[in-house]
């Protein structure tokens, strides 16, 4: 997406995980634990990977991305198709997104990475743009 900015990636936090998990230090009930909220959310506006679970390896992940920000009301907080977000960020200024990985068989679930969309990272620039003073003003009057 084009204006995805200040992405966070969490692959060295998951791969210490599971570090942890196989070398048998921690149990895979203490990791294996997607709430049912979590689960149907994977269900319903989950997107399916290639990628097999790293614990009971049975299944392929499912990421789901949910969205949170000022702008969204009362949909801060919701999960929301891969589809959806582009169209959410060409409609709102600025939001997280944060991307969880799930394991509807045995509930493993991870945070994968977290970045910012909206139509702040477009950066408004040509010969119709408004002057930097010009944006602040119009900012600060909504």
């Amino acid at each position: 997406m084009r204006t995805q900015r200040q992405v966070v990636d969490y692959s060295l936090q998951k791969r210490a995980l599971l570090r942890e998990v196989h070398s048998g230090r921690m149990g895979t009930y203490e990791v294996c634990d997607a709430s049912p909220y979590l689960k149907n959310a994977a269900r319903f506006h989950g997107e399916p990977t290639e990628t097999r679970c790293p614990v009971c390896r049975r299944e392929n992940l499912t990421h789901v991305h949910y969205i949170y920000g000022d702008e969204l009301k009362q949909s801060a907080g919701q999960a929301r198709s891969k589809t959806e977000l582009p169209v959410l960020a060409m409609t709102f200024r600025e939001f997280q997104v944060f991307v969880v990985e799930v394991c509807r068989g045995c509930g493993w679930n991870h945070l994968v990475e977290q970045y910012l969309l909206g139509r702040d990272g477009l950066g408004e620039s040509g010969p119709n743009a408004p002057s930097p003073s010009t944006r602040r003003r119009r900012e600060a009057a909504e």
